[in-house]
């Protein structure tokens, strides 16, 4: 007989699957339901460097059939689930003849080395301040804080990169206004580059930790203004234990939960990139390359980046799913 654990996490990766699979069946379909030709756009680039381009018409027929643009659309569906099966992520088209994981294996640590420091930054920095906030009497401080850090939360993170921007490399010059690293320096691992590599990447990191402490700290809050007066505190109260120990042992404890879902999930979509904050800083992450796909309709580098977005999301879902249980004694793997 199947013990309750085996089944519960059987009945999940189960739906993991079926959600996975719409989810990639959708990833196949959006770039080919936008407007534009892709190989069209590529030919017109061409003739842009150069005065004319011989032999367009057969250039073209040349690239349908390599992309494999000339079959029917199930017949590409077909081939790109194949694909995807033996790991091969196809050609780009606006870099061919480079596979495209050799494109996103350039970009992605760019973009895991920002936006990994900057969510666990945000995630810890928001999350103690939320819980003082919260148990803290001091009305005036505690309203001071919940409003800047409310207003920080609802400005968009890419408005506040373009005021960075224009504060500190434009109007102070403290910092530089794009890039990932000077350009007068070979990329190698020498502490001039890495130096150069941490200089050109604060501003970025700030805007995107500025927004996300803001959104922690009035999540965390929020819950933990929600169960003062619970019973368990009151109770934990009369037994004389310190009001510390009450804050950080009992209400903030029992509130983070919600949280290291929130930081799975964030965890789980730092592949794919802060597309619009890369863009403003030219920072040579996920974002920019998908961008550059987005203009060239290079189906291939689109499909991979949502894929790896899609499917990082729905595995943190997946592993939170299974481990809460373990970390929340109020749900039992018999109920799965």
């Amino acid at each position: 007989m199947e013990s309750p654990i085996l089944r519960y996490i059987i009945k999940r990766f189960i739906n993991f699957i079926i959600v996975a699979f719409g989810a990639i069946t959708i990833n196949f379909a959006l770039p080919r339901l936008m407007p534009g030709d892709p190989l069209a756009a590529m030919l017109m680039e061409m003739e842009t460097l150069s005065e004319g381009v011989e032999g367009g018409k057969e250039i073209i027929e040349y690239y349908v059939k390599e992309f494999g643009l000339d079959k029917d659309i199930f017949t590409q569906y077909v081939c790109y689930l194949k694909q995807l099966l033996s790991g091969d992520l196809g050609p780009s088209i606006m870099a061919y003849p480079t596979p495209v994981q050799d494109l996103l294996a350039k970009v992605i640590p760019w973009s895991i080395g920002l936006l990994l420091t900057t969510t666990i930054l945000s995630w810890i920095i928001g999350n103690v301040l939320g819980v003082f906030v919260g148990w803290s009497k001091k009305r005036r401080l505690n309203g001071i804080i919940t409003v800047v850090s409310l207003g920080f939360s609802v400005i968009p993170y890419y408005i506040l990169a373009l005021i960075l921007v224009f504060l500190f490399a434009y109007e102070i010059r403290i910092f530089p206004s794009g890039g990932g690293y000077a350009i007068n320096i070979n990329p190698s691992l020498t502490l001039e580059f890495i130096a150069s590599v941490l200089y050109h990447s604060l501003l970025p990191a700030l805007s995107i930790l500025l927004v996300a402490v803001g959104g922690w700290l009035i999540s965390m809050r929020s819950l933990i203004v929600s169960i003062l007066g619970e019973d368990y505190l009151l109770f934990a109260e009369a037994k004389g234990l310190k009001k510390n120990v009450i804050m950080m042992r009992y209400a903030f404890r029992n509130a983070l939960l919600p949280q290291v879902t929130g930081l799975a999930l964030s965890l789980g979509g730092i592949v794919s990139g802060a597309l619009l904050t890369e863009q403003i800083f030219a920072y040579p992450g996920v974002g920019t390359l998908f961008f550059d796909a987005f203009r060239y309709r290079d189906y291939n580098v689109m499909q991979a980046v949502l894929l790896f977005a899609t499917l990082g999301t729905l595995g943190a879902a997946f592993i939170i799913d299974i481990l809460y249980p373990l970390v929340d004694p109020r749900i039992c793997y018999e109920e799965g």
